[in-house]
């Protein structure tokens, strides 16, 4: 036999596809019905290192994504909600947690045939989503049934390809195996090259278990593509971590260094180490030859050595995260010129999560910082109103403008990346979701905008030398502490994500009692003109900057009617 037969080849490479297509999947699933939670893990149960590697072992393991650990991880770092020896903590679990996919593939790829449990696995995962019972349960079940599949179609066509036959492809292994530690290096190689291109350390996995299984790699050459995938997984973060903030970069810099340390140290005793591995599953090591044992024990010892490697290597560093921690800090050193820009994103810089409920997560935590801006523009504006010295006025009055144009690109962006997840498979809830967080961004931006303008009449005032009465003065200072006061409240919530039916009443009365003031303070404007307490043109500007505020006030009643309906509306 010569060459591979058509049919076998579209087999190979369509069983890597359901492959990957199936953990995708999956992890979807799985992210749609915890994944808010799992990120809520993430932001609290990092108290101490040991506790920060268990998270990240937990959640990778629950989503089946280091990747989308690493980003989620790289993301907070950004925020500051978690600190850099935390990040590296978490990290590290994921290195752990990651490991437990090459045992799935273990399972799916053993010696009985796992098609009859697949085909009915996906009947009922299919029923589950036709008729809408559990449709996250159900496409995780699809997303694993297919997993399976592909694995199993992968592990059987290997066999009818008769690998270790085709001399061509025999003689290449023969070949680039004999070189002692260049093999080494050259797999290690490869291995890196094809995880960044492919993206999924999981593929890759699984086609190096399938040449190993078929006799045609040697077990420690299969080892060294392993080693090559775990370099190879770090680049996304670091991609990622491209646009994000100096820590962050440190971060996804922490998790290239840890896998590099722990190729370097494997690498030292590489041979008794692997010897170690077959030992346990009773193989004879003998490098540079293939092994002439059972699929399944190969396999096994593919995922033995991930994870004692990953778990090797963070036992051994555990102790050393300050060390760790000084060393990214010494390769990506802080800029004065790189200090914190308000008008960066913070948590969806690096683009899309790993799933589209994981990225309303995050755009709701940007939605977080967007209102956190516009109420600091609420204290400019308090500010600017009592400031009398000319150059401290316009410095302020700049400011505002400025932060006007940072509200309307967040506005901008952050819509822009919701269309992005409102374009990937959400459910009807999320739909829904989506289209409220919509509503809360314009609100938002609104808020900016009648900040500024407020600027603008504030202006008018100072440069037209319009001096208020005592009596204007206080009631402009009602009208601002009163809206601070349902901004605040609005921020809270939105931070929380929730909104009790007491805090919403509230809230509607805070916003009615303005409403009633400004009504009150309009028909007393009138009557003081009339009365030439004040001129004409001092009524209207004051008049101005009370139902601005009172615009404002209704623009933050809505930010807190769209997150109401959205917690209680289900």
């Amino acid at each position: 036999m010569t060459n591979i037969p058509m049919v076998n080849l579209m087999t190979l490479i369509g069983s890597v596809a359901m492959l990957m297509y199936g953990m995708k999947v999956m992890s979807e699933g799985l992210q749609k019905m915890a994944g808010s939670k799992l990120s809520n893990v993430l932001g609290t149960m990092t108290t101490n290192r040991f506790t920060g590697v268990l998270t990240g072992a937990f959640i990778t393991a629950a989503v089946q994504s280091s990747t989308a650990t690493t980003v989620m991880t790289v993301s907070f770092v950004s925020a500051g909600i978690l600190s850099l020896a935390q990040a590296i903590s978490v990290i590290m679990g994921a290195n752990i947690g990651t490991t437990f996919t090459a045992w799935i593939m273990v399972l799916g790829g053993g010696s009985f045939d796992l098609r009859f449990v697949v085909y009915a696995t996906i009947i009922m995962a299919v029923g589950l989503i036709h008729y809408r019972r559990n449709t996250n349960l159900g496409e995780f079940m699809l997303g694993l049934s297919l997993m399976l599949l592909g694995l199993t179609t992968l592990k059987i066509n290997a066999t009818e390809m008769h690998l270790d036959q085709i001399s061509a492809v025999r003689n290449f292994f023969v070949a680039t195996s004999s070189w002692g530690y260049g093999s080494y290096f050259l797999y290690l190689l490869v291995g890196g090259i094809l995880t960044f291109a492919v993206q999924s350390s999981a593929a890759i996995m699984a086609i190096t278990m399938t040449l190993c299984s078929t006799h045609v790699l040697p077990i420690d050459m299969g080892i060294a593509l392993v080693l090559g995938e775990n370099i190879g997984t770090t680049i996304t973060s670091n991609v990622v971590a491209l646009s994000a903030s100096v820590q962050a970069r440190r971060a996804a810099m922490a998790h290239l260094v840890f896998n590099l340390f722990g190729v370097i140290w494997v690498l030292c005793v590489f041979r008794w180490f692997v010897g170690g591995v077959c030992r346990i599953w009773g193989v004879e090591f003998v490098p540079g030859v293939p092994s002439d044992v059972s699929p399944d024990k190969l396999n096994a010892v593919l995922a033995t050595f991930h994870t004692s490697f990953n778990v090797i290597n963070t036992c051994i560093l555990i102790g050393f995260v300050p060390l760790l921690e000084k060393l990214v800090s010494t390769i990506i050193p802080a800029k004065s010129e790189e200090k914190k820009r308000n008008d960066q994103l913070v948590f969806i810089s690096g683009g899309l999560m790993s799933t589209s409920e994981l990225s309303i997560l995050q755009a709701w935590k940007e939605i977080h910082v967007f209102a956190v801006r516009t109420q600091r523009m609420v204290g400019m504006i308090h500010d600017l109103i009592n400031e009398q010295d000319e150059a401290t006025f316009n410095q302020i009055a700049e400011r505002v403008e400025k932060y006007e144009g940072i509200c309307d690109r967040m506005e901008y962006e952050i819509a822009q990346y919701l269309n992005e997840v409102a374009n990937g498979r959400l459910s009807e809830s999320s739909k829904r979701e989506v289209h409220k967080m919509l509503r809360i961004v314009g609100e938002l931006e609104s808020v900016g905008d009648a900040n500024f303008k407020l600027s603008r009449h504030i202006r008018h005032k100072h440069e037209a030398h319009i001096t208020y009465t005592d009596y204007q003065n206080k009631n402009v200072e009602m009208m601002l502490y009163l809206v601070s006061g349902a901004e605040t409240k609005m921020v809270e919530a939105l931070e929380r994500l929730s909104i009790t039916e007491d805090e919403f009443l509230d809230m509607t009365n805070m916003e009615n009692e303005i409403n009633n003031f400004r009504n009150e303070l309009k028909a007393q404007n009138m009557q003081h003109i009339t009365d030439k307490e004040y001129d004409y043109s001092t009524g209207v500007n004051y008049m101005d900057i009370i139902v601005e505020l009172e615009k404002m006030a209704d623009y933050i009643i809505n930010v807190d009617e769209a997150l109401y309906e959205h917690k209680h509306d289900k």
